[in-house]
C-alpha cells in the first residue's frame, strides 16, 4: 500500500510513504504520510483507528479526519523517534483511547516494561528493515523485500523474503511467528527453519492479494497452524 493516496473528509493531503510497526506483536501503529511539502519538517502520522476504508481499486485510503486537524495535531520531528510522550499528547488531542494501555495492564516482563518507557517504544519503520538478511537455522536465505498487511487487523502477517542470492527469481513468505530473533544493530533475521524447507516452500509471485488456500499450503508445508484459525470470514491481505 505504499504510494496509495490519502483521502482527508475534505480533501487529499499525500501519500502512504512508510509504516511504523510494534516489534513485539507485529501490528501496524501509524502510516506515515508524504504531505508533498505541506508538512515540511515533521512526520505526519495516522493511527489505524483513524482510517475509513481502503479502496483498492483505486489504490487510495479514506481518513476520518480534517486537514485542519491534521495541521494542528501535536508535531512530530522527522529526526526524532516516536516517543510515548507524543504518543500520549497525540492520542489526547483527538481523545482517542491509547492502544497500549490494554497491554500495559497485562504485563509482566520488566524489561519489556522498561523498553516500553524510553524514548524508542519498539516502533520499526517498515521502510529501514526492507533489505534486512535472512538466516535459515543452517545458513543464509536471502533477504526482506517487503510485507504483507492484513487491512483490516493491521497486523503484518508475513515478511516478503527474496532468495535471489540463493534461489534465482524464487520469492517466498515468512510469518513472524516463525522468527527466533532479529538482530536490529547488525540487520539480520534468524528464523526456524532450514534451507531445505524453504526451497520447497510454495512460492509467492506478484498476485493483487494473497488467498487463503496459498496461506493454507504455506502453513501446512512448514506443519504450523495459520493465524486464522480463529476467525470467521477469511480475510484479503495486501503486500
Amino acid at each position: 500500500m505504499t504510494g496509495y493516496a490519502l483521502h482527508a473528509r475534505d480533501g487529499d493531503f499525500g501519500k502512504v510513504k512508510d509504516f511504523y510497526f510494534d516489534d513485539r506483536a507485529w501490528t501496524i501503529r501509524y502510516l506515515v504520510a508524504d504531505t508533498d511539502k505541506w508538512a515540511v519538517g515533521r512526520q505526519v502520522l495516522i493511527p489505524p483507528n483513524a482510517l475509513i476504508a481502503v479502496n483498492r481499486d483505486d489504490e487510495y485510503i479514506s481518513i476520518d479526519l480534517t486537514r485542519k486537524q491534521i495541521e494542528d495535531s501535536p508535531p512530530l520531528r522527522t529526526d526524532k523517534p516516536v516517543s510515548r510522550q507524543f504518543e500520549r499528547a497525540y492520542y489526547g488531542f483527538f481523545g482517542w483511547p491509547i492502544y497500549w494501555g490494554f497491554e500495559e495492564e497485562r504485563a509482566k516482563d520488566e524489561e519489556a516494561a522498561r523498553r516500553r518507557n524510553r524514548g524508542d517504544p519498539d516502533l520499526r519503520s517498515a521502510n529501514a528493515v526492507r533489505g534486512y538478511h535472512i538466516h535459515a537455522s543452517d545458513g543464509p536465505v536471502g533477504h526482506v523485500d517487503d510485507f504483507v498487511i492484513d487491512d483490516e487487523a493491521w497486523a503484518i502477517r508475513y515478511l516478503i523474503v527474496d532468495t535471489k542470492d540463493w534461489l534465482p527469481g524464487k520469492r517466498v513468505l515468512i510469518s513472524p511467528r516463525w522468527i527466533e530473533r532479529i538482530s536490529w544493530k547488525q540487520k539480520q533475521v534468524f528464523i526456524a527453519l532450514s534451507r531445505d524447507a524453504i526451497q520447497r516452500a510454495p512460492e509467492y509471485g506478484d498476485e493483487p492479494h494473497v488467498a487463503r488456500d496459498y496461506e493454507a499450503a504455506l502453513h501446512d508445508h512448514y506443519n504450523s497452524t495459520g493465524y486464522w484459525t480463529d476467525e470467521l470470514p477469511p480475510r484479503k491481505l495486501r503486500p
